[in-house]
């Protein structure tokens, strides 16, 4: 997927991951080393005030997920989807847990 979109972007990418533990393999970094158009910047072992996707997560869980007994895994699957659809038209939300992190986001990072 990086490949196909370093090819499709024409540019650098800068990738920011937690610590998966296929993030952290051998061969990952050699991988990532091979390849200069890519910089990664690893997230600290438990830091999921740095993470958007927590504050992503945390509001489809309290607006799409809150007081359902799902019938089933389709169910829950269906009920994400559509929560993360919703979060999708609102960048609102998407900038609100961007920003929430504090981390450093400059002029022209996030864009409406």
């Amino acid at each position: 997927m990086l490949t196909a979109a370093h090819t499709q972007l024409g540019g650098p990418i800068v990738l920011v991951w937690d610590n998966v533990g296929l993030h952290l393999s051998r061969a990952m970094r050699a991988w990532i080393t091979a390849r200069d158009w890519l910089t990664v910047f690893q997230l600290p072992a438990y830091a999921p005030d740095l993470n958007p996707v927590e504050g992503i997560w945390s509001s489809l869980r309290r607006t799409s997920l809150a007081n359902i007994a799902f019938a089933d895994y389709t169910h829950l699957v269906t009920a994400v989807r559509r929560g993360l659809r919703q979060i999708q038209y609102r960048p609102t939300i998407i900038t609100g847990c961007l920003i929430g992190t504090g981390l450093a986001i400059g002029p022209g990072d996030i864009t409406h």
